[in-house]
């Protein structure tokens, strides 16, 4: 399992275009295949600061979701409302530490 954090920073007036198209488009992004849970985070301080957490079956099937329609006009649509670079991060889980 592939688990996939990206952290975008957005113009402040542009933050309700942002949650409006990932409300519209939740469900398709997280019914593609290959991916198994989808969250969107938002920082505690600096309400324009998002992130997704994402898990994705391999690279593969997060790279098919990056090449699909859907990723592409999502992709379009968010692009402009950025105030800086997003970061994505990709990693595997090594270990949970329960109580």
């Amino acid at each position: 399992m592939l688990i996939r954090i990206v952290r975008m920073t957005f113009q402040p007036d542009r933050v309700t275009e942002f949650l409006e198209n990932f409300e519209k488009n939740k469900a398709k992004i997280r019914s593609f295949p290959g991916c198994s849970h989808l969250e969107l985070w938002q920082d505690e301080n600096q309400e324009n600061i998002f992130l997704t957490y994402s898990h994705w079956e391999s690279e593969s099937t997060l790279n098919q979701y990056r090449d699909s329609e859907l990723f592409k006009t999502v992709w379009a649509f968010t692009k402009p409302l950025f105030a800086e670079k997003p970061q994505a991060f990709s990693s595997k889980k090594l270990q949970e530490v329960e109580s």
